[in-house]
């Protein structure tokens, strides 16, 4: 059964009457995606709503909206795809410029993660629209657990994250279906330190895969490992925080026989000769 928008949005009568709904695209013909433009904003803004994505209040000189009106802002992020990004009721429509709006707090924590499927009638044509045309149509194609970030897992075999981005990974604050994709294998990694050049093999065998061990890492930098909390203890957290990279050599289901994850754990430790000149210890 199709989850329509109507049905998360929850609108009253009056709304659907008098709402518009804006589908946003480009700045001007040619010109910046406004998903580009979005993603660059920094996380509060993006939650409140208020970005220069969104409520122009001309187009030429027909008024796209009237005070009182209150408006749903979507941006293109595919094809037919459109991520909601602010709902405000208009208090002022200034003349070739943003009108001023008022954000409608109960839609706050949509805003960034609910995308849905809509068809225009034609690319080239106006973007602010009644809503109650609009409305019946639209399906609700996902509620994402966290903020949208133009992202998404593409793989085992391309998982290399700096720690700051693992931060944002754990946190849910980036890429939800990277963490939880973590869980579910367990391997050989290598972490990184890109100021020296060094590494560190190591391997993840607990019940919640790569992003158990990884998550040590996080709340501790060096793991319990010798070499690295000697180095933790001379440098501390911002060395590892500016420095440390984090790469998924081979992985293995979470019934796969430890001892052979282990078995390649050392073997990637005598191709690197971390031993010797790295951070492992044996």
């Amino acid at each position: 059964m199709e989850l329509l928008l109507k049905d998360v949005l929850n609108l009253s009568p009056d709304e659907i009457k008098n709402g518009k709904i804006e589908l946003n695209t480009t700045a001007g013909t040619g010109a910046e995606y406004f998903v580009d433009r979005w993603l660059r904003c920094d996380m509060a803004v993006k939650e409140s709503g208020i970005t220069d994505c969104s409520y122009w209040g001309w187009s030429g000189n027909k008024r796209n909206f009237y005070p009182g009106q209150p408006v749903f802002s979507f941006i293109q992020i595919g094809y037919d795809e459109w991520l909601f990004i602010s709902a405000a009721v208009i208090k002022d429509v200034p003349e070739n410029a943003r009108a001023e709006v008022e954000p409608i707090e109960r839609y706050k924590p949509f805003f960034g993660r609910v995308i849905v499927n809509h068809k225009r009638n034609s690319p080239y044509g106006g973007y602010v629209f009644n809503i109650e045309n609009r409305l019946p149509t639209i399906v609700v194609k996902e509620v994402l657990p966290c903020m949208y970030s133009g992202e998404k897992f593409e793989g085992y075999d391309r998982v290399h994250l700096p720690y700051a981005r693992l931060k944002d990974v754990f946190s849910g604050r980036i890429l939800p279906t990277y963490y939880e994709a973590l869980k579910k294998v367990t391997g050989v990694y290598c972490l990184t330190d890109t100021c020296t050049g060094k590494f560190y093999i190591g391997s993840a065998t607990g019940t919640e895969g790569v992003a158990q061990r990884w998550g040590n890492y996080l709340s501790s930098k060096h793991g319990g490992n010798v070499k690295l909390r000697r180095l933790y203890d001379e440098k501390g957290d911002e060395y590892f925080e500016q420095y440390f990279t984090y790469t998924l050599l081979e992985y293995f289901g979470l019934s796969y026989d430890p001892e052979k994850v282990k078995e390649r754990e050392q073997y990637w430790k005598r191709c690197f000769d971390t031993i010797k000149n790295g951070y492992n210890d044996n």
